[in-house]
């Protein structure tokens, strides 16, 4: 497989448009990546070019891309990249796309809430109580004491 994969991590810089196709859902928006450095001159962070991408999902990316992101919002985009370049009206045109694969909030510059997708259930999975992972201090420090080994005295 001889695809280039790619991180970027940006703003989403236009309204994901949801599109409900023949072969599943799908969404695009645009992604505006933009590089800082530091300006020793200045003493500051500058910010350099910004590069734009058109970022594409599918099936439940697409429908879950569609109910969380809006303009502005900081996010990290993994996907194959796509170069495509045409020609309209006598012009050249290159374009930037990426695939996407994952799609997250960029914790780093802010604070996001999961909410996991509704699935259908199905009889042969019931819904399972979630495990109770507490123990009590007292009960853990007696079964640790029951459970160490005796050390054989050696004559």
């Amino acid at each position: 497989m001889n695809e280039t994969m790619i991180c970027a991590v940006g703003n989403v810089a236009t309204t994901p448009v949801f599109r409900e196709l023949a072969n599943g859902p799908s969404v695009r928006f645009r992604l505006a990546v933009t590089a800082r450095y530091w300006d020793r001159e200045k003493s500051a962070w500058t910010d350099g070019h910004t590069n734009f991408f058109t970022v594409w999902a599918n099936r439940q990316l697409a429908t879950n891309v569609s109910g969380s992101l809006t303009v502005g919002e900081p996010v990290i985009v993994q996907g194959r990249l796509k170069v495509r370049t045409d020609v309209r009206e006598g012009q050249s045109w290159t374009s930037a796309d990426i695939d996407a694969v994952a799609i997250g909030h960029d914790l780093a510059r802010g604070t996001s809430a999961f909410r996991r997708a509704n699935r259908p259930e199905t009889a042969a999975s019931p819904p399972q109580p979630e495990p109770n992972w507490e123990t009590p201090a007292q009960e853990s420090s007696d079964k640790a004491a029951e459970q160490r080994p005796v050390a054989a005295a050696v004559a």
